[in-house]
């Protein structure tokens, strides 16, 4: 279908939106609610999700979900289906960080972040897609990141989940053109929200360091990009299908060089982490 300005509207649809108690999450909700959407704002932390569908007013309402309960994300999307008799976006956004050396993580942490950043995107697929089949319609929205298309060391597991949702989503997409079903992977840069001064989830084992991620994503893709901004881009991207929503500008030419002069944005890497690693007190 051709691109029209009038898409960037979604007026009547209705979208689920995991994670959507913060940072990312929080503001494609609310600039779905803007552009005529109902939303269902989902999180781990139903008081979060609470708080952002009150922001919202009438079209927004809440709920509580773990994305790493298959059974639950199932039983939460075939009611939204059921209820408004189709199912038009989901947006699976829930995501985490892990950082740190790879000598120093346990498997504990490449555990949690694999079951939240792939297994709780594979859950929302598995519930949503077969629903979208057999309407002949619906878009999915992943959310991966400017680490799913390029390295970034210290930050191994994220950027292995993330290029995970990337080969995901634009796999999946063309075998869901068919059935008039469109997929897509978000794919940012460092975002101003709260994830960039976040640790490492507090109930796994301390790792002996862990680099600056606000300081160390801004040395490799610049300034944290404003997350309103990144949510209005979005849906304009989605509403032009696009298959890899790659923002800000400047993360596609990061993108772009990375495809085409890979030793440069090796040497870039090189430098960030012997930075890190100097800053630690460890040397390069």
């Amino acid at each position: 279908m051709a691109y029209d300005a009038r898409m960037k509207r979604f007026d009547g649809q209705g979208a689920i939106v995991t994670g959507g108690g913060s940072g990312i999450g929080r503001a494609i909700s609310k600039a779905l609610v803007g552009r005529g959407a109902w939303v269902l704002v989902t999180d781990l932390d139903g008081a979060s999700a609470s708080r952002v569908a009150s922001e919202l007013g009438s079209s927004a309402r809440a709920a509580t979900l773990d994305v790493r309960d298959a059974a639950a994300v199932r039983a939460l999307v075939e009611g939204v289906a059921s209820e408004r008799g189709r199912l038009d976006l989901l947006f699976n956004n829930a995501g985490i960080g892990v950082g740190g050396e790879v000598q120093e993580l346990s498997v504990a942490h490449w555990d949690r972040i694999i079951d939240i950043n792939v297994r709780g995107v594979v859950h929302g697929v598995q519930a949503a897609y077969p629903i979208m089949v057999k309407q002949r319609q619906g878009h999915i929205v992943n959310t991966a990141s400017l680490a799913g298309l390029a390295p970034v060391p210290l930050l191994v597991p994220y950027a292995m989940t993330k290029h995970a949702v990337v080969g995901l989503s634009t796999s999946l997409r063309l075998e869901a053109a068919a059935y008039g079903v469109r997929v897509s992977a978000l794919c940012p840069a460092a975002i101003e929200t709260p994830l960039l001064d976040c640790d490492n989830p507090a109930d796994l084992p301390r790792v002996g360091w862990r680099p600056d991620v606000r300081g160390y994503l801004a040395s490799l893709s610049g300034k944290p990009y404003p997350v309103d901004k990144l949510a209005e881009e979005t849906l304009d991207a989605v509403a032009a299908n696009r298959a890899l929503i790659v923002i800000p500008g400047r993360a596609r030419t990061i993108w772009r060089l990375g495809r085409s002069l890979p030793g440069l944005v090796e040497r870039v890497g090189l430098s960030a982490v012997a930075a890190q690693r100097k800053a630690r007190g460890a040397g390069s």
